[in-house]
């Protein structure tokens, strides 16, 4: 390692939260009652609570190397029997120290970092006694890694995580994963977890479906998964038990074929915008014949090529933007003005509406009382928070007695006057100004001056809904995006005279339920719905000026969370309709309003796509047909729609409509799904060149990507 080398990893380990190494030794029990012999186990522990989960930097794993050198001498000197690791309570571990990365400079200092891992890790594999790993709580890259190196592992049945998640950030598993998970449970449940997980949306196994994949020996109840785990490990070191596992296939042809259909996924996803996936396929495919030192020495120079990619810059700035802007949302007044809500009203009780009910009982454990113009429609909304609550109980989410508390704080009423007694009522009713300011109108001869009053629209003027109230300041806009329970994102909305109190509230409300709360300017379509009107006006402009429409699908792979009409298909052609003439209203000049799209809302058609999954054929060739056609390519749509996304971003940073570019990219993240490696819309629309071209500026300083705050 050279000088520069040993300064960096010096400054980032004082910078690291270190996660100790904590060794003990117990005496194995036996069924014979005498102990079945010595067994050291290392418990990882930062010493944090919760809220900071054990990572592994360069001082990190020099304690754990420090441990497992320790129990070699004694496994050599016949001192101990085995050897197990395990988390602090509810945490394994969830990888490399990411914050680190930003200050790697050269690719020798990435190498240097993918080697110490392997050496550290290596040493747990090459010790003279059986090793266990105990996978206690959330495990994440290299804590899923650390115990793929055991001879052993145990798995407690509540695992909340079990998660590769590099290839979503823009790295590989490069502590061994790519070649040490297809050798033990085979390529195609290993490429599950390396890459189809990674690439839908970051999507997290849970214990039980990590253990049938096969890469636990036990799923263990978590009550006594310590000690269980201990009896299993002295089973297995005293020979009573023998763990069975089935041979890995490694058949050359189905291998491959297993590799190249998740080249051909990672392809759909990604448009191969992304090299990490690919990569990491790659180093799947060698694993079938390679030895462990030649697929260690391939993740090794992985890393150095990726670790200083703009991709992974882009991915740990929108890791940044989730991890702390999020929590520390910009401009938000000082909570301190917030006021307690302790009841809920909803107005409506359609599909929106009782998802947003659901959560309110699930995160407030506040009553909540919805309303719609029948019984009907009440009935229906309360029916499907019920049901909800009964899947979570199936699931053994929630107890039997949670089930029937949450049952218990949803009431209906097709009369507001439960609103009276409510310090936050929500609408969802019908996305029409004049029945938004009706409904206002009647709830505020109901509730107390200091009731919230919150607006779930998507498109419309907080200022003017609650221009004719009494009170107009405790209006505000609470944006949620669908599905409820899943999308992280809250817009929250301020109108001209909301006031402090109001909108700490708001965020107050906001984080309770768990959300990614941004604050943003009175203005049409708000941030997300207004880059993906303009966005998707523009692909319906393309399609109707002549380009075929399996073309403009397939130029956004990579670029997009799905193709323009699959998003059209999945809000709605009515709702992605109204959106476009909302804003189109507003900006007749920038916004297009596809005749197109109006003939399939006006027949009711629900989408674009068939049953099959595939293009629905039959409703293009009703499309209007231009004499003249302008057909482009891929590149070329592509550009031009990232252009007007260059162009409507920055419109919408001059205006203020929220506080700096990161918030655009965050909302974007969180709210429409926009790729990590990407870094949401503004380092993307920068590294492309797109956004100088179209603005005469960059977004975001050079290298600004790795930091963002």
């Amino acid at each position: 390692m050279s000088d520069n080398q040993t300064q960096s990893s010096a400054e980032n380990a004082r910078a690291e939260v270190v996660t100790h190494a904590l060794s003990q030794d117990i005496t194995l029990p036996s069924t014979d009652g005498k102990g079945a012999g010595t067994f050291v186990l290392v418990t990882l522990d930062n010493g944090f609570d919760h809220t900071k989960p054990n990572s592994f930097g360069p001082q990190g794993l020099a304690e754990l190397e420090k441990a497992v050198d320790a129990a070699a001498e004694r496994a050599a000197k016949g001192e101990i029997v085995g050897f197990g690791v395990t988390g602090k309570p509810f945490i394994m571990a969830v990888g490399a120290d990411l914050m680190a990365l930003p200050s790697i400079t050269d690719r020798e200092q990435a190498v240097d970092i993918a080697e110490q891992g392997h050496r550290v890790f290596s040493k747990i594999a090459d010790l003279d006694v059986p090793t266990f790993a105990f996978v206690n709580g959330a495990s994440m890259g290299g804590g899923v890694e650390i115990g793929l190196y055991c001879d052993y592992r145990t798995m407690s049945a509540d695992v909340p995580a079990y998660s590769l998640p590099e290839c979503f950030l823009g790295l590989v598993p490069g502590w061994g994963g790519t070649y040490l998970l297809p050798n033990l449970i085979g390529v195609e449940n290993a490429l599950q977890l390396i890459i189809t997980n990674p690439l839908s949306n970051n999507k997290m196994a849970t214990g039980a479906q990590a253990f049938k994949l096969g890469v636990a020996d036990e799923l263990l109840a978590p009550v006594t998964f310590l000690e269980d785990s201990l009896a299993f490990a002295a089973a297995v070191i005293s020979g009573e038990k023998k763990v069975e596992r089935p041979e890995v296939n490694k058949d050359e042809a189905a291998w491959k074929a297993a590799c190249d259909k998740a080249r051909a996924f990672t392809m759909q996803k990604t448009g191969g915008a992304a090299p990490a996936p690919l990569r990491a396929i790659d180093l799947v495919e060698a694993a079938r014949t390679n030895t462990r030192a030649q697929g260690f020495a391939g993740e090794d120079q992985a890393l150095g090529d990726l670790i200083m990619s703009d991709e992974l810059r882009a991915g740990l700035y929108a890791f940044n933007l989730v991890q702390k802007r999020a929590k520390r949302p910009a401009g938000a007044p000082d909570k301190a003005l917030a006021r307690k809500v302790t009841k809920v009203g909803v107005v409506g009780a359609g599909l929106m509406a009782s998802q947003m009910a659901l959560l309110f009982i699930r995160r407030l454990d506040v009553p909540v009382i919805m309303t719609d113009l029948d019984q009907a429609r009440v009935d229906k909304g309360v029916g499907y928070v019920h049901d909800e609550i009964d899947k979570l109980l199936a699931k053994g989410r929630i107890s039997q007695d949670k089930a029937n508390r949450l049952k218990g704080l949803i009431t209906g009423s097709t009369s507001k006057d439960g609103f009276a007694d409510a310090d936050f009522v929500i609408e969802a009713v019908f996305e029409e100004m004049g029945v938004k300011k009706s409904v206002w109108a009647e709830v505020e001869q109901i509730v107390t001056p200091e009731c919230v009053l919150a607006t779930n629209t998507s498109s419309l003027s907080i200022t003017e809904m609650a221009a004719d109230l009494k009170h107009p300041e405790r209006v505000v806009g609470f944006h949620f995006f669908n599905p409820v329970a899943v999308m992280p994102l809250l817009e929250i909305i301020r109108g001209e005279k909301t006031d402090d109190a109001t909108l700490a509230t708001a965020f107050a409300t906001g984080k309770s339920l768990k959300k990614t709360c941004i604050l943003v300017k009175n203005s049409p379509s708000f941030v997300v719905n207004r880059l993906l009107g303009r966005f998707m006006g523009e692909a319906g402009k393309i399609v109707d000026e002549g380009t075929p429409v399996e073309v403009v699908e397939k130029a956004f792979a990579g670029v997009t969370p799905m193709p323009p009409f699959m998003l059209i298909s999945l809000v709605g052609p009515a709702i992605a309709l109204h959106n476009s003439e909302t804003l189109h209203g507003a900006f007749p000049e920038r916004f297009y309003v596809s005749p197109n799209l109006a003939k399939v809302v006006e027949e009711k058609i629900p989408s674009f796509y068939g049953a099959d999954g595939k293009l629905d054929d039959s409703i293009f060739e009703k499309f209007s047909k231009p004499a003249d056609a302008r057909v482009l390519t891929e590149e070329q749509v592509r550009e031009q729609a990232l252009s007007a996304l260059a162009d409507e971003t920055r419109r919408m940073l001059d205006e203020e409509v929220v506080a700096a570019p990161m918030d655009i990219d965050l909302a974007m993240i969180t709210g429409a799904g926009f790729p990590f490696w990407n870094g949401g819309v503004t380092p993307l629309l920068d590294r492309t060149g797109i956004a100088e071209k179209v603005t005469g500026q960059r977004f975001l300083p050079k290298g600004a990507a790795s930091v963002a705050r």
